[in-house]
Protein backbone atom coordinates (compact mmCIF):
# COMPACT_ATOMS: atom_id res chain seq x y z
CA UNK A 1 0.00 0.00 0.00
CA UNK A 2 1.09 3.48 -0.91
CA UNK A 3 0.56 6.89 0.74
CA UNK A 4 -2.67 8.75 1.19
CA UNK A 5 -3.03 11.39 -0.98
CA UNK A 6 -4.12 14.67 1.26
CA UNK A 7 -4.93 18.35 0.54
CA UNK A 8 -5.34 21.57 2.73
CA UNK A 9 -6.87 24.99 2.56
CA UNK A 10 -7.86 28.23 3.73
CA UNK A 11 -9.94 30.37 1.59
CA UNK A 12 -12.87 33.05 2.62
CA UNK A 13 -14.95 30.96 -0.22
CA UNK A 14 -15.46 27.33 0.19
CA UNK A 15 -15.62 26.85 -3.44
CA UNK A 16 -12.37 28.10 -3.63
CA UNK A 17 -10.81 26.08 -0.79
CA UNK A 18 -12.61 22.81 -2.39
CA UNK A 19 -11.11 23.57 -5.77
CA UNK A 20 -7.58 23.65 -4.27
CA UNK A 21 -7.65 20.82 -1.96
CA UNK A 22 -9.15 18.69 -4.92
CA UNK A 23 -5.99 20.25 -7.14
CA UNK A 24 -3.74 18.72 -4.74
CA UNK A 25 -5.61 15.40 -4.38
CA UNK A 26 -5.34 14.96 -8.05
CA UNK A 27 -1.49 15.83 -7.99
CA UNK A 28 -0.90 13.26 -5.42
CA UNK A 29 -2.97 10.71 -7.54
CA UNK A 30 -0.68 10.51 -10.18
CA UNK A 31 2.34 10.34 -8.14
CA UNK A 32 4.67 7.43 -7.49
CA UNK A 33 4.43 6.26 -4.03
CA UNK A 34 1.03 7.16 -3.50
CA UNK A 35 -2.39 5.27 -3.72
CA UNK A 36 -3.77 5.82 -7.02
CA UNK A 37 -7.32 3.88 -6.30
CA UNK A 38 -8.67 5.30 -2.95
CA UNK A 39 -12.06 4.75 -1.89
CA UNK A 40 -12.46 6.35 1.90
CA UNK A 41 -12.42 10.13 2.23
CA UNK A 42 -11.54 11.59 5.43
CA UNK A 43 -12.70 15.53 5.55
CA UNK A 44 -12.75 17.71 8.27
CA UNK A 45 -13.74 21.38 8.14
CA UNK A 46 -13.68 24.22 10.57
CA UNK A 47 -17.13 25.68 11.58
CA UNK A 48 -16.49 28.63 9.13
CA UNK A 49 -17.95 26.29 6.17
CA UNK A 50 -20.35 24.34 8.92
CA UNK A 51 -22.97 25.57 7.26
CA UNK A 52 -22.96 24.42 4.02
CA UNK A 53 -21.39 21.12 4.80
CA UNK A 54 -23.92 19.70 2.70
CA UNK A 55 -23.03 21.75 -0.39
CA UNK A 56 -19.29 20.51 0.25
CA UNK A 57 -19.81 17.25 0.51
CA UNK A 58 -21.78 17.04 -2.70
CA UNK A 59 -18.68 18.94 -4.92
CA UNK A 60 -16.05 16.24 -3.64
CA UNK A 61 -18.15 13.59 -4.32
CA UNK A 62 -18.61 15.11 -7.64
CA UNK A 63 -15.23 15.81 -8.42
CA UNK A 64 -14.12 12.21 -6.96
CA UNK A 65 -16.71 10.18 -8.22
CA UNK A 66 -14.09 6.99 -7.13
CA UNK A 67 -14.47 8.09 -3.83
CA UNK A 68 -17.74 5.83 -2.47
CA UNK A 69 -17.53 6.33 1.16
CA UNK A 70 -16.93 9.63 3.52
CA UNK A 71 -16.33 10.15 7.00
CA UNK A 72 -15.67 13.28 9.09
CA UNK A 73 -16.87 16.29 10.96
CA UNK A 74 -16.15 20.05 12.02
CA UNK A 75 -14.02 21.37 14.49
CA UNK A 76 -12.79 25.06 15.43
CA UNK A 77 -9.62 24.23 13.82
CA UNK A 78 -8.73 21.48 11.61
CA UNK A 79 -4.46 20.06 11.59
CA UNK A 80 -2.33 18.94 9.10
CA UNK A 81 0.78 17.45 8.89
CA UNK A 82 2.90 20.63 9.00
CA UNK A 83 -0.29 23.49 10.01
CA UNK A 84 -2.82 24.36 11.89
CA UNK A 85 -5.93 25.86 10.55
CA UNK A 86 -7.51 27.43 14.19
CA UNK A 87 -10.34 30.13 13.80
CA UNK A 88 -10.22 30.47 9.81
CA UNK A 89 -12.23 29.34 7.04
CA UNK A 90 -10.27 25.91 6.07
CA UNK A 91 -10.74 22.30 5.09
CA UNK A 92 -8.36 19.12 5.13
CA UNK A 93 -9.23 15.72 3.00
CA UNK A 94 -6.96 12.51 2.97
CA UNK A 95 -8.28 10.07 0.81
CA UNK A 96 -7.73 5.88 2.44
CA UNK A 97 -6.82 3.14 0.09
CA UNK A 98 -7.68 0.29 2.30
CA UNK A 99 -9.88 -3.27 1.52
CA UNK A 100 -13.26 -2.81 0.84
CA UNK A 101 -13.91 -5.97 2.68
CA UNK A 102 -11.99 -4.59 6.17
CA UNK A 103 -14.21 -0.82 6.23
CA UNK A 104 -17.55 0.69 6.88
CA UNK A 105 -18.57 3.34 7.52
CA UNK A 106 -21.32 3.98 10.22
CA UNK A 107 -23.76 6.24 11.83
CA UNK A 108 -27.27 6.92 13.83
CA UNK A 109 -28.94 5.50 10.54
CA UNK A 110 -26.72 2.38 9.83
CA UNK A 111 -25.72 1.73 13.59
CA UNK A 112 -22.10 -0.21 14.15
CA UNK A 113 -23.94 -3.46 15.23
CA UNK A 114 -26.11 -3.15 11.66
CA UNK A 115 -22.93 -2.85 9.55
CA UNK A 116 -22.07 -6.75 10.94
CA UNK A 117 -22.35 -8.00 7.17
CA UNK A 118 -21.09 -11.21 5.64
CA UNK A 119 -17.48 -11.81 7.49
CA UNK A 120 -17.02 -8.42 8.35
CA UNK A 121 -15.99 -7.77 12.49
CA UNK A 122 -15.07 -4.53 13.52
CA UNK A 123 -11.64 -4.49 15.21
CA UNK A 124 -11.12 -0.61 16.32
CA UNK A 125 -13.29 2.54 14.92
CA UNK A 126 -12.39 6.05 14.04
CA UNK A 127 -15.24 8.05 16.20
CA UNK A 128 -17.25 11.50 15.71
CA UNK A 129 -19.95 12.29 18.01
CA UNK A 130 -21.95 15.51 19.05
CA UNK A 131 -20.94 16.35 22.62
CA UNK A 132 -24.53 17.49 23.29
CA UNK A 133 -26.05 13.78 22.94
CA UNK A 134 -26.88 12.50 25.89
CA UNK A 135 -25.38 10.33 27.67
CA UNK A 136 -22.35 10.54 25.15
CA UNK A 137 -19.59 8.76 27.61
CA UNK A 138 -22.18 5.93 28.20
CA UNK A 139 -22.82 5.84 24.67
CA UNK A 140 -19.22 6.02 23.58
CA UNK A 141 -18.10 3.17 26.12
CA UNK A 142 -21.42 1.06 24.43
CA UNK A 143 -19.86 1.29 20.80
CA UNK A 144 -16.22 0.65 22.14
CA UNK A 145 -17.79 -2.68 23.28
CA UNK A 146 -18.78 -3.73 19.99
CA UNK A 147 -15.26 -3.53 18.46
CA UNK A 148 -13.25 -6.51 18.81
CA UNK A 149 -10.21 -5.12 20.60
CA UNK A 150 -12.76 -2.43 22.44
CA UNK A 151 -10.44 0.65 20.93
CA UNK A 152 -11.85 3.30 19.59
CA UNK A 153 -10.35 6.94 18.65
CA UNK A 154 -11.15 10.08 17.39
CA UNK A 155 -13.32 13.53 19.07
CA UNK A 156 -16.19 15.18 19.46
CA UNK A 157 -17.45 17.85 16.90
CA UNK A 158 -16.68 21.33 18.24
CA UNK A 159 -18.97 24.40 16.72
CA UNK A 160 -19.93 27.72 17.38
CA UNK A 161 -22.27 26.63 14.36
CA UNK A 162 -24.25 23.35 13.37
CA UNK A 163 -22.07 20.28 14.74
CA UNK A 164 -22.30 18.54 11.50
CA UNK A 165 -20.83 14.90 11.31
CA UNK A 166 -20.43 13.65 7.15
CA UNK A 167 -21.13 9.72 6.75
CA UNK A 168 -21.80 8.15 3.63
CA UNK A 169 -21.18 5.10 2.01
CA UNK A 170 -21.05 2.64 -0.99
CA UNK A 171 -23.14 3.75 -4.09
CA UNK A 172 -24.01 7.54 -2.23
CA UNK A 173 -26.24 6.21 0.86
CA UNK A 174 -25.40 4.12 3.89
CA UNK A 175 -27.82 1.06 3.71
CA UNK A 176 -31.03 2.18 5.43
CA UNK A 177 -29.96 6.20 5.21
CA UNK A 178 -32.19 6.28 2.04
CA UNK A 179 -31.82 9.37 0.70
CA UNK A 180 -30.06 11.82 3.29
CA UNK A 181 -27.28 14.07 2.17
CA UNK A 182 -24.62 12.60 4.43
CA UNK A 183 -24.49 15.50 6.45
CA UNK A 184 -25.46 14.72 10.15
CA UNK A 185 -26.16 16.70 13.18
CA UNK A 186 -25.76 14.84 16.75
CA UNK A 187 -25.37 11.18 17.48
CA UNK A 188 -22.53 9.31 16.42
CA UNK A 189 -20.37 8.65 13.29
CA UNK A 190 -17.54 7.28 11.61
CA UNK A 191 -15.60 4.28 10.24
CA UNK A 192 -15.13 0.58 11.62
CA UNK A 193 -12.16 -1.09 10.69
CA UNK A 194 -11.40 -4.91 10.14
CA UNK A 195 -8.80 -6.64 11.39
CA UNK A 196 -6.83 -6.21 8.15
CA UNK A 197 -6.10 -2.43 8.53
CA UNK A 198 -3.39 -2.28 10.73
CA UNK A 199 -3.25 1.15 13.69
CA UNK A 200 -1.13 2.31 16.18
CA UNK A 201 -2.79 4.90 18.37
CA UNK A 202 -1.64 6.83 21.46
CA UNK A 203 -2.91 9.24 23.74
CA UNK A 204 -0.54 12.40 24.83
CA UNK A 205 -2.30 14.04 28.03
CA UNK A 206 0.69 16.70 28.53
CA UNK A 207 0.22 16.58 32.33
CA UNK A 208 3.03 16.73 34.83
CA UNK A 209 1.53 14.85 38.54
CA UNK A 210 2.57 17.23 41.24
CA UNK A 211 2.81 14.10 44.35
CA UNK A 212 1.83 10.95 45.07
CA UNK A 213 -1.07 9.01 43.65
CA UNK A 214 -4.05 8.66 46.25
CA UNK A 215 -7.12 6.50 47.17
CA UNK A 216 -10.23 8.21 47.04
CA UNK A 217 -11.60 6.65 50.69
CA UNK A 218 -15.08 8.77 50.44
CA UNK A 219 -17.12 10.66 48.09
CA UNK A 220 -20.00 12.26 47.21
CA UNK A 221 -21.29 12.78 43.58
CA UNK A 222 -18.66 14.91 41.96
CA UNK A 223 -16.68 15.96 45.39
CA UNK A 224 -13.85 14.08 46.26
CA UNK A 225 -13.99 14.47 50.36
CA UNK A 226 -11.25 12.26 51.61
CA UNK A 227 -8.52 10.31 50.10
CA UNK A 228 -6.35 8.27 51.51
CA UNK A 229 -8.30 8.57 54.91
CA UNK A 230 -7.43 12.37 54.75
CA UNK A 231 -9.67 15.60 53.77
CA UNK A 232 -8.96 15.98 50.14
CA UNK A 233 -8.57 19.59 50.35
CA UNK A 234 -6.01 19.33 52.70
CA UNK A 235 -4.19 17.12 50.90
CA UNK A 236 -4.47 19.53 47.71
CA UNK A 237 -3.12 23.16 49.66
CA UNK A 238 -0.43 20.79 50.79
CA UNK A 239 0.69 19.38 47.23
CA UNK A 240 0.10 23.02 45.74
CA UNK A 241 1.81 24.68 48.97
CA UNK A 242 -1.09 27.41 48.96
CA UNK A 243 -3.17 28.49 52.07
CA UNK A 244 -6.57 29.67 51.71
CA UNK A 245 -5.34 32.58 53.96
CA UNK A 246 -4.40 34.16 50.90
CA UNK A 247 -7.36 32.81 48.60
CA UNK A 248 -6.67 35.04 45.19
CA UNK A 249 -2.98 33.24 45.06
CA UNK A 250 -4.83 30.20 46.27
CA UNK A 251 -7.99 30.73 43.95
CA UNK A 252 -5.35 31.20 40.59
CA UNK A 253 -3.05 28.34 41.17
CA UNK A 254 -6.38 25.85 42.05
CA UNK A 255 -7.61 27.05 38.50
CA UNK A 256 -3.99 26.01 36.85
CA UNK A 257 -4.60 22.28 39.00
CA UNK A 258 -6.62 19.20 37.57
CA UNK A 259 -6.77 15.57 38.71
CA UNK A 260 -5.81 12.14 37.30
CA UNK A 261 -8.38 9.92 37.76
CA UNK A 262 -8.02 6.14 37.16
CA UNK A 263 -10.58 3.68 37.89
CA UNK A 264 -9.01 0.53 39.07
CA UNK A 265 -11.70 -1.95 36.78
CA UNK A 266 -9.98 -0.12 33.91
CA UNK A 267 -6.46 -1.70 34.54
CA UNK A 268 -3.07 0.22 34.25
CA UNK A 269 -1.57 1.39 37.49
CA UNK A 270 -1.81 5.49 37.94
CA UNK A 271 1.55 5.21 40.70
CA UNK A 272 4.04 3.82 38.24
CA UNK A 273 3.07 6.20 35.56
CA UNK A 274 2.25 9.25 37.77
CA UNK A 275 5.89 8.32 38.85
CA UNK A 276 7.19 8.05 35.38
CA UNK A 277 5.91 12.41 34.81
CA UNK A 278 3.09 11.57 32.64
CA UNK A 279 -0.53 9.77 32.64
CA UNK A 280 -1.78 6.32 30.67
CA UNK A 281 -4.52 5.97 28.35
CA UNK A 282 -6.99 5.14 30.79
CA UNK A 283 -6.32 7.84 32.89
CA UNK A 284 -9.01 11.01 32.88
CA UNK A 285 -7.48 14.18 33.62
CA UNK A 286 -10.53 16.38 34.71
CA UNK A 287 -10.82 19.69 35.54
CA UNK A 288 -11.66 21.26 39.54
CA UNK A 289 -15.30 22.71 39.78
CA UNK A 290 -14.74 23.83 43.12
CA UNK A 291 -13.81 24.14 47.03
CA UNK A 292 -16.48 22.53 49.32
CA UNK A 293 -15.11 23.99 52.76
CA UNK A 294 -17.56 22.38 54.80
CA UNK A 295 -16.21 19.22 54.35
CA UNK A 296 -13.02 19.69 53.28
CA UNK A 297 -13.95 18.42 49.84
CA UNK A 298 -12.73 18.84 46.00
CA UNK A 299 -15.35 19.01 43.45
CA UNK A 300 -14.22 17.94 40.23
CA UNK A 301 -16.00 17.86 36.52
CA UNK A 302 -16.79 14.13 37.00
CA UNK A 303 -18.92 11.79 39.38
CA UNK A 304 -15.67 10.24 41.31
CA UNK A 305 -16.43 6.53 42.38
CA UNK A 306 -14.98 5.03 46.14
CA UNK A 307 -11.64 3.20 45.49
CA UNK A 308 -11.21 5.27 42.41
CA UNK A 309 -6.91 6.42 42.58
CA UNK A 310 -6.33 10.42 41.79
CA UNK A 311 -3.51 12.25 41.67
CA UNK A 312 -3.09 16.14 41.12
CA UNK A 313 -1.21 17.66 38.28
CA UNK A 314 -0.90 20.37 36.25
CA UNK A 315 -0.50 21.22 32.87
CA UNK A 316 1.97 23.37 30.68
CA UNK A 317 3.66 24.04 27.52
CA UNK A 318 6.96 22.04 28.73
CA UNK A 319 5.05 18.96 30.03
CA UNK A 320 2.90 18.79 26.93
CA UNK A 321 5.58 19.16 24.74
CA UNK A 322 7.70 16.55 26.15
CA UNK A 323 4.45 14.20 26.63
CA UNK A 324 3.66 14.39 22.68
CA UNK A 325 7.46 13.75 21.40
CA UNK A 326 7.03 10.85 24.21
CA UNK A 327 3.84 9.31 22.05
CA UNK A 328 5.44 9.94 18.34
CA UNK A 329 8.60 8.21 19.57
CA UNK A 330 5.98 5.20 21.08
CA UNK A 331 4.93 4.69 17.49
CA UNK A 332 8.48 5.16 15.96
CA UNK A 333 9.09 1.95 17.90
CA UNK A 334 6.35 0.22 16.74
CA UNK A 335 7.61 0.91 13.58
CA UNK A 336 11.25 0.27 14.28
CA UNK A 337 11.29 -3.33 15.55
CA UNK A 338 14.84 -4.49 14.75
CA UNK A 339 15.82 -1.50 16.07
CA UNK A 340 13.76 -0.92 19.17
CA UNK A 341 11.97 -3.68 21.33
CA UNK A 342 8.64 -2.77 21.41
CA UNK A 343 7.76 -1.96 25.22
CA UNK A 344 3.91 -0.73 26.61
CA UNK A 345 5.87 0.99 29.65
CA UNK A 346 4.39 3.04 31.83
CA UNK A 347 2.15 4.39 28.84
CA UNK A 348 -0.73 2.26 29.59
CA UNK A 349 -2.97 0.22 27.39
CA UNK A 350 -2.98 1.40 24.20
CA UNK A 351 -3.66 -0.45 20.75
CA UNK A 352 -0.72 -1.84 18.79
CA UNK A 353 -0.34 -4.37 16.25
CA UNK A 354 2.37 -7.29 16.42
CA UNK A 355 6.05 -6.10 14.91
CA UNK A 356 6.41 -6.70 11.05
CA UNK A 357 9.30 -6.05 9.21
CA UNK A 358 9.14 -3.03 6.58
CA UNK A 359 5.74 -1.57 7.77
CA UNK A 360 5.50 2.22 7.47
CA UNK A 361 2.79 4.95 8.20
CA UNK A 362 0.73 5.53 4.69
CA UNK A 363 -1.54 8.36 6.45
CA UNK A 364 -2.51 9.47 10.26
CA UNK A 365 -5.17 11.03 12.13
CA UNK A 366 -4.66 13.85 15.25
CA UNK A 367 -7.60 14.48 17.29
CA UNK A 368 -6.23 17.89 19.74
CA UNK A 369 -8.01 19.66 22.01
CA UNK A 370 -9.65 23.01 21.02
CA UNK A 371 -7.52 24.58 24.00
CA UNK A 372 -4.54 22.97 22.65
CA UNK A 373 -2.79 23.89 19.21
CA UNK A 374 0.33 26.34 18.82
CA UNK A 375 -0.74 28.70 21.15
CA UNK A 376 -0.71 26.37 24.01
CA UNK A 377 3.39 24.82 22.35
CA UNK A 378 4.53 27.79 22.33
CA UNK A 379 4.72 29.37 19.21
CA UNK A 380 1.95 28.63 15.64
CA UNK A 381 1.74 25.35 14.11
CA UNK A 382 3.78 24.46 17.09
CA UNK A 383 2.13 20.92 17.83
CA UNK A 384 2.00 19.85 14.33
CA UNK A 385 5.68 20.64 13.32
CA UNK A 386 6.41 18.35 16.71
CA UNK A 387 4.37 15.85 14.91
CA UNK A 388 6.10 16.13 11.90
CA UNK A 389 9.27 15.83 13.09
CA UNK A 390 9.11 13.11 14.89
CA UNK A 391 6.95 10.93 12.23
CA UNK A 392 8.75 12.91 9.09
CA UNK A 393 6.20 14.39 6.22
CA UNK A 394 3.75 11.95 6.29
CA UNK A 395 0.35 12.55 5.22
CA UNK A 396 -2.05 13.25 8.57
CA UNK A 397 -5.71 15.09 8.88
CA UNK A 398 -7.36 16.13 12.07
CA UNK A 399 -9.33 18.71 14.42
CA UNK A 400 -9.51 20.28 17.04
CA UNK A 401 -12.17 19.10 19.15
CA UNK A 402 -14.41 19.50 22.19
CA UNK A 403 -13.45 16.22 23.47
CA UNK A 404 -11.13 13.44 22.46
CA UNK A 405 -12.08 9.83 22.12
CA UNK A 406 -9.30 6.89 23.08
CA UNK A 407 -10.32 2.85 23.91
CA UNK A 408 -13.77 3.85 25.91
CA UNK A 409 -13.23 7.56 27.07
CA UNK A 410 -13.71 10.64 26.39
CA UNK A 411 -10.90 13.06 27.36
CA UNK A 412 -10.28 16.71 27.49
CA UNK A 413 -6.69 18.92 26.86
CA UNK A 414 -5.16 15.78 25.05
CA UNK A 415 -4.03 14.96 21.98
CA UNK A 416 -4.65 11.36 20.04
CA UNK A 417 -2.32 10.58 17.34
CA UNK A 418 -3.39 7.51 15.25
CA UNK A 419 -1.35 5.96 12.01
CA UNK A 420 -2.01 3.83 9.63
CA UNK A 421 0.35 1.26 8.80
CA UNK A 422 1.53 -1.03 5.91
CA UNK A 423 1.46 -4.92 6.44
CA UNK A 424 4.83 -5.11 5.03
Amino acid sequence: MQLFPCGHATHPQWRMAVGLVVAQLRAQLALPGHAHHPTLGLIYITDHYADAAEEILATLGAELPEITDWSGTVGVGVAVNNAEYLDEPALCVMLCELPADQYRVFSGVAPLGALATGSFEAHTALLHADAHTPDIAELVAELAGRTATGYLFGGLASSRRSAVQFAIGGDGNIRGQGAASGVFIGGLSGVAFGEGVSVISRVSQGCQPLGPVHTVTEADEHVIVRIDHRPALEMLLSELDITLEQPQQALATVRRTLVGMLDPADGGDLELVGRAGHFGADTRVRHIIGLDTTREGVAVAEKVKLGERVAFCQRDAAAARADLVRVCAEIREELEPEELPVAMGASGPAYTLPNQPGRHIMGGIYVSCAGRGGPHFGAPNAEMQIIRHALGDVPLVGFFAGGEIARHHIYGYSGVLTVFVSNG
